[in-house]
């Protein structure tokens, strides 16, 4: 009994500690004043001025455009790689898996230099296109990862038996493997946005001049200042996070039960 009431504070106190911080960021979003020490009424004025800043309105865009193309293209490069794997024989599969955690393992400064160094190898200009190939790059690994439960938990005489019953080899992927793995590749596509959305250390050593995203231009606000917008900013960035990560693990959720059923 004392136990579990010593794990429950114990519990408390960490969430506490890791959300204090946000709460108080939102709550000063809406505070009339620019100062973080004392409260001078409720306004929402700092979210209106958002809409009317151009560095922040071009952060948005790259920042939402990068998002949806790096997800689309991650999405589907991930899934045929996914598919590829699944057929590989086992030590070859295994292999390739392990190749495919260091990605996710990696430190971000170090995928994040790594990748400024290579494209400065190619003489590749660091702006828009080098910072949408770096999204692509690490989102990969996130959706390869995502889809390949939903083969494992493929039944393979399925797509024989489509090709047995005279459906072409194409046909059969899209009427029957599809279907069955459509839920990883829904989940891995809302991660790797997710993930693309919220990026900093990669686009921050990726990206060039002129190009930014949202991540960045909170960074170099920060740096000049304090200035209320930032956390009207970084409200709006933590409620979209948060709502997308919602869906992932609701989706996420709902794939277990039905692997355990």
């Amino acid at each position: 009994m004392v136990k579990d009431i010593f794990n429950r504070i114990y519990l408390f106190l960490i969430f506490v500690f890791l959300y204090a911080p946000i709460a108080v960021l939102i709550i000063f979003s809406f505070n009339n004043s620019k100062s973080r020490a004392n409260w001078d009424g409720f306004t929402l004025k700092w979210y209106l001025q958002l809409f009317h800043d151009p560095d922040i309105k071009k952060a948005l865009y790259y920042t939402i455009v990068i998002a949806i193309i790096s997800s689309i293209v991650s999405t589907l490069i991930g899934t045929a790689a996914a598919i590829g794997i699944h057929n590989m024989t086992k030590w070859k599969k295994t292999l390739v898996m392990n190749i495919t955690y260091l990605p996710i393992l990696n430190p971000d400064i170090v995928t994040g230099i790594s990748l400024m160094i290579l494209f400065i190898f190619v003489r590749l200009r660091l702006g828009f296109f080098s910072m949408l190939l770096s999204h692509i790059a690490f989102n990969i690994p996130y959706v390869i990862l995502s889809v390949m439960p939903k083969l494992k938990q493929l039944n393979k005489h399925l797509y024989e038996a489509a090709l047995d019953l005279g459906a072409s080899p194409s046909y059969a992927f899209f009427k029957v493997i599809l279907p069955e793995i459509m839920p990883g590749i829904i989940t891995g596509a809302l991660l790797a946005f997710t993930l693309s959305l919220d990026d900093f250390v990669i686009s921050f050593f990726t990206a060039g001049s002129g190009v930014t995203n949202l991540s960045i231009t909170i960074y170099s606000m920060a740096r000049r200042g304090v200035n209320p917008t930032i956390n009207a900013l970084s409200t709006l960035m933590f409620l979209c996070v948060l709502i997308l990560l919602f869906i992932v693990n609701k989706r996420t959720s709902k794939d277990i039960k039905e692997e355990k059923n």
